[in-house]
Parts: C-alpha cells; sequence; structure tokens
C-alpha cells in the first residue's frame, strides 16, 4: 500500500482537485463520466513528482491501495522471539555491518556507551544541525519537480529555477508573476520552506 496524504489534479494550466487520492479521484472519474478525456496530471502534494493514478479502479480498491490505514501508525510488528535476546527489538534497532579504520574503531570504543550509542549519538546531533538545510532543499527539489512539469514553456521559468536554488525569494516570486493563478498558487505552496528567512 502507498500512503498519499494529499494530490493535485490539473487539465492544462488549471487545478481540478486537490485532497486524499479517493476524494480528487471520484471526482475525475465524475468528469470522465461526463465525457471529459482523462488527460490528467496528477501529482504528489508532498514533494511534487508526478504520480500515475488508476482512475478506472472502484474508490474502495484506490482507499485501500492509497489511503492509510485508520488508527495505526506503525504496520510493522516487531515482538521478541524464540532466541531474540540481543537489542532492543520493541525500538526498531536494526543491525548492520559498519566498515570504519581502526583509528575510528578505537575511538568509538573510548566513547560512553560504546560504539552503537556513539553513533547513535553522532546521527541524531548531524540530523539536528541539518534540519533547517534539509528542509530547504526538500521545498527546493519538491517546487522544481512541480513547475519542470507544469511551467517548463512559461515566460521566466529558467529564471524562477534560478531564483528558486540561490535563494533568492524576490526575484522568484518576480519571475512566476505571470503565470496562470492556479500554477502560480500551487508554485508558491511548494516553495514556501525554500527559502531561508532572515
Amino acid at each position: 500500500m502507498t500512503t498519499l496524504h494529499t494530490i493535485l489534479a490539473f487539465r492544462g494550466q488549471t487545478l481540478l482537485g486537490m485532497g486524499p487520492v479517493p476524494d480528487v479521484a471520484k471526482h475525475l472519474q465524475a468528469l470522465m463520466a461526463q465525457g471529459e478525456a482523462p488527460n490528467f496530471l496528477i501529482f504528489n502534494a508532498d514533494n511534487g513528482q508526478q504520480i500515475d493514478i488508476e482512475l478506472g479502479a472502484n474508490i474502495a480498491y484506490l482507499e485501500q491501495r492509497y489511503g492509510g490505514i485508520k488508527g495505526s501508525t506503525n504496520t510493522t510488528d516487531i515482538s521478541d522471539g524464540p532466541g531474540k535476546t540481543r537489542g532492543r527489538p520493541k525500538l526498531g534497532v536494526v543491525g548492520r555491518e559498519v566498515t570504519l579504520l581502526p583509528r575510528h574503531w578505537e575511538w568509538l570504543d573510548r566513547q560512553r556507551g560504546g560504539a552503537s550509542a556513539a553513533l547513535r549519538r553522532l546521527i541524531d546531533a548531524e540530523r539536528k544541525s541539518s534540519v533547517a538545510e534539509d528542509r530547504v532543499r526538500s521545498a527546493q527539489d519538491s517546487t522544481n519537480r512541480f513547475i519542470y512539469a507544469m511551467a517548463g514553456n512559461l515566460e521566466g521559468f529558467e529564471e524562477a529555477v534560478r531564483s528558486l536554488y540561490a535563494g533568492d525569494k524576490p526575484g522568484f516570486v518576480h519571475h512566476i508573476r505571470t503565470w496562470p493563478a492556479d500554477i502560480k498558487r500551487c508554485t508558491v505552496n511548494f516553495a514556501r520552506d525554500a527559502f531561508v528567512s532572515g
């Protein structure tokens, strides 16, 4: 099962629907039943990736295929089984091989809690220090994916991409100002975390 929280559906430059897969699919199926050609562009609203949805399928299937399981946050059953005495299986600890030079192992062995605890602390510290940078990069890439598909032939596209990755918000806003309203609105939404305020 693939979980998609929100999708965007376009026909040409017009946004036809935004929301969970079953809701948007139901709307698109109604349009197709009225004779509309199924020439829709559908995007994952989380990352700007263009996706395909089985619009010919019934809604129950789409809910099962794309909807989350209500009341469950973890579909993986992690339990202690026979012989499972090492590690912390209830925390989801996964053992993998790590290859390091002898000097790295020597340093790790001297750290509080041993090598595994030291590596976890180092990784957590690095993740915390790069949260803002990762959020900006993710927003930039999501925006770029969406506008590449929807605005690649529009005036100011190349300049908008350069401004996006340069962190130039005024320039970005300037270059998308003449774009069709729905495309511009979704572009701004994708780019909301792409610029560091300061």
